[in-house]
């Protein structure tokens, strides 16, 4: 398997801490999304989204988009849950963090660390729904160790790959305890550094 991704990335972050703790082989090839590597024509026939990551199975058929790639390798792991429920838990937690986090968390993110935007200079819409998303997580770790069944799941490694960051788009994580916590048990039990 070959994953093409670049490592400044939390989407491609996810799916190569999924890959570590399933101790799954992979080759890594690096995208640099900043000088246009994923929108050439060879990269394009591969991935027709342009964007990273993307999965190169070892058949040769390829699977984009992070939270996809991820529940994919999760298959039949204990990063995926066996009870229906639980499943659909993780995968409402996975449609939530690109529909409600990832664009607001992750995209202040990298206006301020790739674009050199000041805090000041970002979206306040951005800045206030991601810090909503930051608190809805907060809460809803409130006395849990995992987001679910108190299990690390691939809904974890998703949503910590942007949150242990999130200082860097200028959001404080002072005021989310849980989140804290959460962030350290999940890079421990992943481990990230």
């Amino acid at each position: 398997m070959r994953i093409f991704g670049d490592l400044v990335s939390g989407n491609c972050l996810k799916v190569k801490w999924t890959c570590d703790h399933l101790d799954l082989p992979y080759e890594w090839v690096d995208v640099d999304i900043m000088q246009g590597e994923s929108r050439t024509p060879a990269y394009l026939r591969k991935n027709p989204f342009g964007q990273v990551p993307l999965v190169e199975l070892d058949d040769g058929r390829h699977l984009a988009q992070s939270n996809a790639i991820i529940l994919y390798l999760a298959t039949d792991t204990a990063l995926l849950p066996d009870d229906p429920f639980d499943r659909a838990k993780v995968m409402e937690w996975l449609f939530w963090e690109q529909y409600s986090h990832e664009p607001y968390v992750a995209v202040c993110r990298f206006q301020m660390k790739y674009l050199g935007k000041n805090r000041d200079q970002l979206d306040p819409d951005k800045v206030e729904r991601g810090s909503k998303a930051l608190e809805t997580l907060d809460d809803s770790l409130q006395g849990c160790a995992f987001l679910i069944a108190d299990t690390l799941s691939v809904a974890d490694i998703a949503l910590v790959a942007y949150s242990r960051v999130a200082d860097e788009g200028g959001f404080n994580l002072a005021p989310y305890p849980n989140l804290r916590t959460w962030i350290t048990r999940v890079e421990t039990a992943v481990g990230i550094t």
